[in-house]
């Protein structure tokens, strides 16, 4: 039977903000499994990538900006800016849902691995992700 939790983050507009730590806290003790994660959102995903180098995510950043720019003429969906297709661009992109192992309670990420969100609005929103573990 999974065990399911709602994580809220709030953020600052576009960006990565972690998560891992959130999660982990949520993992049952001594749990055995697969802990999935969900966004439910359009405009914002999840993805586990660095978690020592910030420079890491002004690359990705950077790199996701070029492939799908802010403003292009060819979008029709502007309802809410000039960063909402490409928004939902940059989310189709990436994930909306991941799955990690957990072993006695512990997520098993890599060393350098930690799970975030990545907001891909210029502006704060309030985004909720559910967690749960599968046992």
């Amino acid at each position: 039977m999974p065990l399911t939790n709602m994580i809220t983050c709030r953020t600052h507009g576009r960006g990565l903000y972690e998560l891992t730590g959130e999660v982990q806290k949520l993992a049952p003790s001594e749990c055995d499994g697969l802990c999935h994660l969900f966004i439910h959102h359009t405009s914002a995903s999840l993805i586990i990538t660095e978690n020592a180098d910030p420079d890491v995510h002004r690359d990705l950043e950077r790199f996701i900006a070029d492939m799908v720019p802010d403003g292009d003429p060819r979008f029709r969906h502007v309802t809410e800016g000039s960063d909402d297709m490409p928004a939902h661009i940059r989310s189709v992109l990436t994930q909306t849902s991941l799955s990690v192992p957990v072993a006695h309670g512990r997520l098993q990420l890599g060393v350098w691995q930690g799970i975030y969100l990545w907001e891909h609005r210029t502006s704060a929103h309030k985004r909720k992700v559910s967690c749960s573990f599968l046992v």
